[in-house]
């Protein structure tokens, strides 16, 4: 579509939006409503998905043109999510907006902007969520300097926010909702700051770096309302909930902790993280998620049977989400039954030309097995520049690259030929869900090494691991 058609269609749906809303509804005399449209570009699935609270308000389906045009009715003001092909970003509605949205999957935060009623406040929102990831860049090499010239570094951050804040409400007349939530961006950013400094830090001694810190480096902690229900699902709360739960389960951990260097690997420090969770939190919403959140970023990376029984006994003690800790108990098996030199899964995998196979029939000799999604295009696009980078060195071994979108294989086959890369040796899961499931695909880096008789050498590693060719040279000995 060019320039011109695309600005007349955007013209249009205003104009649309406009005289829905000269338009008074008979059936909502309190005017408690807006209205959400837009189009996506390169959409992963044909529909979106609009929440609030973890609550699915609808799922709304794109035409033809890939455009949409939704009135969430008896509307209640605040922060809303909206989903798209494993994608995620808020939007703030208020009665009366008419909001419009233009995304490109393929960059999908960056490329997102908004027109109409109700834009200004959402395109500061994002390019202030987009600006804080650079920042966030910053800050982990910061966090190397001494704590009171970090402090002076993050403080200035902080005033540049503020600043930048200032500017646009004496531009823009904004209302106290989003003056409440963009003030709540800037602190919880900035505390969040405060709380990762000891573990980015390079020194290994971390009781040494807590105690070098100012008397008054966390004093903001005696404001803190860790059970706030309004921002429960606002992301630099929890990205400030998670820091703080590492940083005070460390402090903890460190008082009975016998090791020479803090691993926090070691299942002590997690369960010091749960226990800490439990006391901490109230809000079952909150412990909830973040029980879940520490228990599965443990297990997704741990190959320690009894140890992971530990975790996830703790874990089970502690949560009351009886769904989330199925899904616990689903993934302690599938972790267990991808132990060392344990048979790999016979899953069923589909290939470009839509040829279904039983995996192990491939494997004959040592084989990699690693996994992407358009989701995080960066990853993909990384990690087979990696992966055709070892076909050349390791030639004795074969590459098994899978797919785990489950919206069809027009998407990721674009992707594959947007970026020349070769069809050999690409799948998807037959069974995209059940698949993920039984092979714990968490983290997205997760890679499987497997040796010629179809047993697992290394259940959970990463190419781009320092260690990997020499696991996997490992591997290609083995007798």
């Amino acid at each position: 579509m060019n320039i011109f058609h695309m600005k007349l269609h955007y013209l249009s749906l205003l104009i649309i939006l406009t005289l829905f809303n000269c338009k008074k509804d008979g059936n909502n005399s309190e005017d408690n409503y807006a209205y959400l449209g837009g189009e996506i570009m390169n959409p992963n699935s044909d529909f979106i998905i609009l929440s609030k609270a973890d609550v699915v308000i609808d799922t709304i389906h794109l035409d033809k043109k890939n455009r949409f045009l939704y009135k969430v009715n008896n509307l209640k003001d605040g922060l809303y999510t909206f989903y798209h092909g494993g994608e995620i970003q808020m939007i703030l509605l208020e009665p009366e907006d008419s909001l419009l949205l233009r995304l490109n999957t393929l960059e999908f935060d960056e490329s997102l902007v908004f027109t109409g009623k109700g834009d200004k406040k959402n395109n500061y929102l994002i390019n202030e969520f987009l600006e804080n990831e650079i920042q966030e860049q910053k800050i982990f090499k910061f966090c190397q300097l001494k704590p009171h010239v970090y402090e002076n570094r993050v403080d200035s951050l902080k005033a540049f926010k503020l600043n930048k804040l200032k500017t646009f409400q004496t531009k823009y007349k904004q209302s106290p909702l989003f003056e409440k939530i963009a003030q709540a961006n800037i602190d919880y950013s900035y505390y969040s700051s405060k709380e990762v400094y000891p573990f980015v830090h390079f020194g290994h001694n971390k009781t040494e770096i807590l105690k070098s810190l100012p008397s008054n480096f966390y004093d903001y902690r005696k404001s803190i309302n860790y059970n706030d229900d309004f921002y429960k699902e606002h992301h630099h709360y929890n990205t400030f909930l998670r820091y703080t739960v590492n940083n005070l389960a460390l402090k903890n951990h460190l008082n009975h902790s016998t090791d020479d260097d803090f691993k926090r690997s070691s299942s002590c420090y997690n369960l010091d993280r749960l226990k800490l969770i439990d006391s901490l939190i109230t809000n079952k919403t909150i412990k909830n998620e973040l029980l879940y959140y520490f228990t599965t970023t443990y297990l997704s990376k741990s190959i320690d049977t009894e140890n992971n029984n530990t975790i996830i006994e703790s874990y089970l003690s502690k949560s009351t989400d009886d769904v989330a800790k199925a899904e616990i108990k689903r993934l302690a098996v599938s972790i267990n039954n991808l132990k060392e030199g344990s048979s790999f899964p016979n899953i069923k995998i589909v290939d470009y030309s839509n040829a279904e196979f039983d995996i192990n029939s491939l494997i004959k000799t040592p084989t990699v097995i690693s996994f992407w999604s358009n989701t995080y295009y960066n990853h993909f696009k990384e990690s087979h520049y990696k992966l055709n980078e070892l076909k050349v060195k390791y030639p004795e071994v074969r590459f098994i690259v899978i797919n785990i979108d489950d919206f069809g294989s027009d998407r990721p086959k674009t992707s594959l030929k947007e970026n020349r890369f070769k069809f050999k040796d690409e799948y998807q899961f037959k069974n995209p869900q059940e698949s993920k499931e039984t092979l714990a695909i968490q983290p997205m880096t997760k890679t499987i090494v497997i040796d010629k008789h179809q047993k697992i050498v290394y259940s959970n590693t990463n190419i781009f691991s320092g260690g990997f060719e020499e696991q996997l040279l490992g591997a290609i000995n083995r007798k």
